[in-house]
């Protein structure tokens, strides 16, 4: 298992060492080219798995012991594959051996992954490592199981190796025809927008949304995980399509072309033509208005580009026109004097400290919601979401993960206290392998979202919601890590800029206190 995985060029593991498999976990000891790390609880083995995979771009596994090892995980497991994460999940089979009561894996990993493949004989394991990896590296990637029961573990046997695939399977490349029709389209659009979403990411082929946009002078709007498709920085970025700010949904209704790129998350009315490029045909509707292309967005985009510029020259004549449109909606969106505060300021000081490729993880949480509207991604793979599964309590140990992949850039994960107490105990796991993320802790001592509509909706029949929480600059810090407090958003800026400044350090975790905070939407 382990040469297979090895010899695959997987160098990320993330468990919890258990019964069963203690033979894997002897055979990691003996190979270097595999990290190791030993978590806490296997929910954040998975969400480990996750965010090193989405910050990285490379395959990640998360190795658990079958039965309660493997439900733990699955949260995570759900988490991904809402993402479209290419994580590995190594487990064993049928935990509880009791007429009735037999536990059987492979259904509970089915719904959830893209692929599941069990090993009966140890000669079996080098072909499903290998089909493991041609399904996480092709079409869509969402997880992927193996099962190996402890038996097989344990057993001896002549085994022969497989190498892996001489080569990634080749992507889609889409209909040409099709990819004709859409320049055609998008040249003779008069209010086109660009709609990116995460396949944008996963394809990355974020440089090419951006040359599509500059040379048709093409606004883009991004879904929360497209976040960084496109610079907000950009002159023709309008951020996250926040269908809620009334006067960008007046401009998305008025789009006569949408593109829509690596998302299912757009919105469209009576006489819009949509082009949808997906590499899940599965996403695509049906409807005289929709072209729909299949295949991977970055030789998709690549052949689109050079169709539309084959069809024309570029509409730099038209820059300032639409540029000062996307202008006038961002000063509208961004203006100070509408802005809900403490939130922005808090906002301000987070995306003023921190630099351009830092990777921040979005929690479920009120200054995590906050974010998706008005902290302004910069590059690409730098925003992380739990996508459509809302997973509470996943940032910080998504946050873990994403700085083991991507150790030489900032990784600060956004919580609530809630949340964050899902996952504390990975403090330990941070401190002991030296993994120097971020963890921001807004700490309203609460379950604030549900404890606001408790209070505005039901007659202020407050039960379950208000928390009682550490000290948790202390927590912090006795478990190694730097704690600190931020009273105000100065305060937050002076701190996330000393753990910038000192990363190499320890991990930090920096409590921010809130009250009730109010939403905008």
């Amino acid at each position: 298992m382990v040469r297979s995985l090895a010899a695959e060029g997987l160098r990320a593991v993330f468990g919890v060492p258990g019964a069963g498999q203690y033979e894997a976990i002897d055979a990691l000891y003996s190979t270097p080219s595999i990290r190791y790390i030993a978590v806490r609880h296997e929910q954040a083995a998975s969400y480990m798995a996750d965010g090193y995979a989405r910050a990285s771009g490379e395959i990640a596994a998360a190795l658990v012991v079958e039965g309660p090892g493997l439900f733990n995980a699955l949260s995570g497991v759900a988490t991904a594959y809402a993402t479209s994460s290419p994580v590995l999940v190594v487990t064993g089979d049928h935990h509880h051996r009791k007429k009735g009561l037999e536990l059987d894996e492979t259904a509970w990993l089915g719904p959830l992954t893209k692929w599941v493949g069990r090993a009966r004989s140890p000669a079996e394991i080098p072909a499903l490592v290998q089909e493991a990896f041609q399904q996480l590296r092709s079409g869509r990637p969402r997880p992927v199981g193996i099962e190996v029961p402890p038996a097989v573990f344990a057993a001896t046997e002549e085994v022969s190796l497989v190498q892996p695939a001489a080569a990634t399977p080749a992507p889609a490349v889409g209909d040409p025809r099709a990819i004709q029709r859409a320049a055609e389209l998008l040249a003779s659009a008069r209010r086109p927008v660009i709609w990116a979403g995460g396949g944008v990411m996963r394809a990355r082929a974020a440089t090419l949304v951006a040359e599509l946009a500059d040379y048709l002078q093409i606004p883009v709007v991004t879904t929360r995980q497209g976040k960084g498709s496109i610079s907000e920085r950009h002159p023709l970025s309008l951020g996250m399509a926040e269908m809620r700010f009334q006067p960008l949904r007046n401009w998305l209704s008025a789009r006569d072309v949408i593109l829509a790129v690596g998302t299912s998350h757009y919105s469209s009315g009576e006489g819009q033509q949509v082009i949808r490029i997906d590499v899940d045909e599965t996403e695509f509707g049906e409807g005289d208005e929709q072209l729909s292309i299949h295949g991977d967005a970055y030789p998709v985009l690549l052949a689109l580009n050079q169709a539309v510029a084959a069809a024309g020259p570029s509409r730099g004549d038209k820059a300032e026109a639409v540029q000062g449109e996307v202008a006038g909606i961002n000063e509208a969106r961004f203006e100070p004097s509408r802005q809900l505060q403490p939130q922005w300021g808090f906002m301000e000081a987070i995306h003023t400290a921190l630099p351009d490729d830092a990777i921040v993880i979005q929690g479920m949480n009120q200054m995590g919601y906050y974010s998706r509207n008005y902290f302004r991604a910069r590059a690409p793979h730098s925003y992380l979401t739990s996508s459509s599964h809302g997973t509470l309590g996943c940032a910080y140990p998504i946050a873990v993960g994403a700085k083991v992949g991507c150790p030489d850039r900032v990784v600060v994960s956004l919580s609530g206290d809630g949340g964050f107490l899902y996952n504390l105990q990975e403090l330990s796991t941070a401190v002991q392998y030296g993994i120097n993320a971020v963890a921001v802790v807004f700490n309203d001592n609460a379950y604030g979202n549900v404890l606001r509509a408790q209070m505005e909706e039901f007659d202020g029949h407050v039960l379950g919601t208000q928390l009682h929480n550490p000290d948790f600059v202390a927590l912090a810090q006795s478990f190694g890590a730097h704690g600190v407090r931020a009273e105000d958003a100065d305060a937050l800026h002076a701190a996330l800029s000393e753990a910038v400044a000192t990363e190499n350090d320890k991990p930090v975790l920096i409590e921010v206190p809130v009250g009730m905070l109010d939403r905008e939407f």
